[in-house]
């Protein structure tokens, strides 16, 4: 019976399907490469696997890898205690066999050797990659190769950059990019790791020197810091690859020579600060512009770096660029979106005997603006607005939404002498004829002050997160009443007015979900834990409150962008 056969009583099993990133990594693998999830099912695999194996993708994906592949030295179906492939995989940790015998989709054995390694698939799935090449027989007087670098077999340079591919592509911070990227290089390939980049200004900075003491990465942040200027017509290995020239092969003697430049002057004393006796340097490029370059270094591996060693470098720094450029132009929309959002919200108006803080938190992992917006502004009867909203979405629609509710709500407010409900109402027609806003929340109030010097709140709600209001003495209750529909249903409702008294010392607040809502929690977990913080802090000033009072109920996995609006009633005259 042929493999192609066996397959067919193999058991299968629906698997999920994996992602396009995924299976390009596994394509960019210069040998035969799969994945299999925690049971050892085939989820993807390149187009070299398929060709060494002569199975299709489809027929691979979702059979159990051992029982379809593996096989003993005369095709025998192998024994999972004897196979050493699988006991690492149970294990979780990194193996890799010289010699061992895959089933072909014709029968015939495909004698391998093979590596594998645990791998992060996205989504919190825990996944292990398989890669593996076919070895031939060679004649016993025959010398063996040298490998292409003196610390890594050729699998594990395939692992090395299938890992750096996948590590490098899965952030768009600068900083975590480039903490993977020293992790990657040092120990398993240099002692030491540098990193020169070159700045928006078209200036040097020597950002990371990481050096391996044991399995342990220390920086030498006394090595870091700014760099002279490139050289347009220096020929030292630096400055060439900092200019995209070339990568290069470099030793404490390149640098024993008269200087050319301040950075041959920085390199020497790179080299007499580390004990390096040999370094790699390559330039990170990303396909616009030259971003800087990667050095490689050793000190206590008594090997040097030789030249076969130098594509190994290049192909790293290459994913090193793309990464850190894609983490740049990330930060810059980041930045502008932040920007545009600061300058669409308001500055807090002066309310005599009042006091008010406000805060906006764009999302974490967002590099657009949102439709969070808080506002507060004086009314013609001598009353002072507060609203606070939602827009749905989190992209410069949503912003652009918000701001047009916004703008509209302060029109409304200001021409028209009317309850809460009301002026919301008409808002809510209005939105729905002359903007592309779809759906929002808001929370729009009205405080002034009574004759007798107390301080009155009255409120509606559309359908937003109730405002917390906390005492002078640590008593915090929602006010849930004046609950009404979302904007933007159509829905022909009226809405619901309520009024509240608020105490000498109490403190107000008005916040989106962004600040209680938590992945795998139910919203009253979150409302719970921002009474309590609320409550507990309540007798810090109002600023330290708003700002530890994010600082603590935020959820560390919240994806949304959060704004927050805070008052506090004068106390009472002892």
């Amino acid at each position: 019976m042929t493999a192609r056969k066996e397959t067919q009583a193999v058991r299968k099993r629906p698997v999920r399907p994996v992602s396009a990133d995924l299976l390009g990594v596994l394509q960019a693998i210069g040998t035969g490469a799969y994945v299999v999830d925690e049971e050892g099912c085939i989820l993807g695999a390149n187009t070299l696997a398929e060709e060494l194996l002569g199975f299709s993708a489809e027929e691979l994906v979702g059979h159990e890898a051992h029982d379809l592949l593996h096989r003993g030295p005369h095709g025998r179906p192998l024994p999972r205690t004897q196979c050493s492939m699988r006991q690492a995989f149970h294990a979780g940790r990194t193996a890799q066999a010289e010699e061992d015998y895959f089933a072909r989709a014709d029968g015939t054995l495909l004698r391998i050797s093979w590596l594998i390694t645990p791998y992060a698939c996205g989504n919190d799935d825990s996944c292990t990659l398989v890669v593996f090449h076919p070895v031939e027989s060679e004649p016993e007087s025959s010398a063996p190769e040298e490998p292409v670098t003196a610390s890594l077999t050729e699998l594990e340079r395939l692992a090395l950059l299938a890992e750096t591919t996948t590590q490098l592509t899965s952030t768009l911070d600068v900083d975590e990019a480039l903490r993977r990227l020293v992790g990657l290089v040092v120990p398993r390939l240099a002692d030491w790791a540098i990193v020169d980049l070159i700045t928006d200004r078209d200036e040097v900075w020597r950002t990371v020197v990481v050096h391996a003491e044991g399995e342990t990465l220390v920086h030498r942040e006394d090595l870091q810091g700014p760099m002279p200027p490139v050289p347009q017509q220096s020929q030292m290995p630096l400055s060439r690859a900092l200019r995209g020239v070339a990568s290069t092969l470099a030793g404490p003697r390149t640098y024993d020579r008269v200087p050319d430049s301040g950075i041959a002057v920085e390199q020497r004393h790179l080299f007499n600060a580390t004990g390096m006796h040999s370094v790699a340097i390559a330039p990170i490029r990303s396909t616009r512009e030259v971003l800087g370059a990667l050095t490689a270094g050793r000190s206590e591996n008594p090997l040097s770096f030789a030249p076969a060693d130098l594509p190994l470098i290049e192909d790293i720094a290459r994913r090193a660029g793309l990464a850190l450029d894609n983490a740049r132009l990330y930060q810059r929309q980041r930045k502008v979106a932040e920007t545009m959002q600061n300058h669409l919200l308001p500055q807090m108006p002066g309310v005599p005997g009042i006091q008010m803080t406000a805060r906006y938190l764009p999302a974490p992992h967002a590099s657009q603006v949102g439709g969070d917006w808080y506002d507060a502004f004086p009314l013609p009867d001598g009353s002072t607005a507060l609203a606070i909203g939602d827009v749905v979405g989190h992209d410069l629609e949503a912003a652009a939404g918000m701001a047009q509710v916004r703008n509209m709500l302060r029109a409304y407010a200001w021409s028209q002498d009317e309850a809460p409900s009301r002026v919301v109402e008409r808002l809510d027609e209005a939105i729905q004829h002359i903007t592309d806003v779809s759906m929002a929340t808001m929370i729009f109030a009205r405080i002034e002050a009574a004759d007798d010097g107390t301080w009155r709140i009255s409120w509606t709600n559309a359908g937003h997160p109730p405002p917390l209001l906390i005492s002078e003495d640590g008593m915090a209750h929602y006010l849930t009443a004046g609950h009404g529909l979302l904007l933007g249903t159509g829905a022909d409702r009226e809405r619901p007015d309520a009024t509240a008294c608020l105490p000498a010392g109490s403190t107000l607040v008005l916040y989106t979900d962004g600040l209680i809502e938590d992945p795998g929690h139910t919203l009253d977990v979150g409302l719970d834990r921002l009474r309590r913080h609320a409550a507990a802090l309540v007798h810090r000033p109002l600023a330290g409150f708003t700002d530890q009072l994010l600082r603590r109920v935020r959820p560390e996995r919240n994806d949304d962008d959060v704004a927050l609006l805070a008052l506090r009633i004068p106390a009472r005259e002892a």
